[in-house]
């Protein structure tokens, strides 16, 4: 059983849980996701690794409270434990794979939307960890939705904040900061982009604009985190790859993001249907 050590609500239906699994985080890298059944036959929910510590054997989560599954997800308290925690699952961000040297003369950008925020955090750790540069920009509708400010100030050179209505940070989207540091002349080598598919396409273009490349992470088109549903299907430089096992992480400019977009739809309203039971199991 996984325990749950610590709980916490970053925003009224975003959750953070460090939970018991020493497992995972001792093989845990950024970029990677897990599966979580919260009971013995639960769904099997995808979630995207937002810290891991093997010292303390824990792996951190994140969860937004959207359909029924989640919801139960988040009604766990510290002391209780989920039924299986699996993982670490994907492919770890191509990063982790460069020598320190390489890594050393970078200086990356990273733009986080909303919940993107959480697996943003543990790949600047890392490159944080390892003296790599790194700015971060997080966006969000409101301030009510900006999640880990603190956590990221202190793991990045520079932290920028915007929102849709002004209430934190500048007034405007992501794209528009991203205009604004490379006008200033900041040289980025690096963008990666985790958030919502709209903004990590135009976050795309706009990186291709000033010829920067750029990953992203289309860790929210998984359902069952294995490639066996093929829901998480997704175009890239003209192949068909599934997000779970081949990704979560592409490079933007491979990525037919249209076609991901028609395909994330296609579950939105399912989701959230208050007695939605996954097929796989009930809780």
């Amino acid at each position: 059983m996984y325990k749950i050590l610590r709980k916490e609500y970053l925003t009224s239906s975003i959750c953070l849980m460090e939970v018991y699994a020493p497992r995972v985080a001792s093989s845990a890298r950024p970029g990677q996701f897990l599966i979580v059944k919260a009971g013995a036959k639960s769904e099997r929910i995808p979630l995207t690794i937002c810290d891991y510590s093997p010292q303390r054997g824990t792996v951190t989560i994140v969860t937004q409270e959207v359909g029924a599954s989640t919801k139960y997800i988040c009604s766990f308290e510290p002391g209780d434990s989920f039924d299986a925690v699996v993982g670490p699952l994907g492919q770890p961000s191509e990063f982790v794979y460069e020598c320190i040297e390489d890594l050393s003369m970078k200086h990356f950008l990273f733009v986080a939307g909303g919940l993107g925020t959480a697996p943003v955090y543990p790949q600047v750790k890392y490159l944080h960890d390892l003296g790599v540069k790194v700015d971060v920009i997080i966006g969000a509708r409101s301030s009510d939705m900006i999640i880990m400010e603190e956590q990221m100030r202190n793991v990045c050179d520079t932290l920028y904040i915007c929102t849709d209505d002004g209430s934190k940070g500048e007034k405007g989207l992501v794209t528009d900061v991203m205009d604004s540091l490379v006008r200033s002349g900041k040289n980025y080598s690096q963008v990666v982009a985790i958030g919502p598919m709209v903004m990590m396409k135009f976050v795309t273009m706009k990186a291709a604009e000033y010829s920067i490349p750029i990953v992203v992470s289309l860790n929210t088109l998984m359902v069952d985190g294995t490639g066996m549903c093929g829901a998480c299907r997704v175009t890239i430089a003209g192949k068909t790859k599934f997000a779970c096992v081949d990704g979560p992480e592409f490079n933007g400019l491979d990525v037919d993001f249209d076609e991901a977009i028609r395909r994330q739809g296609m579950y939105r309203e399912i989701e959230r249907e208050n007695d939605h039971k996954c097929r796989i199991g009930l809780h």
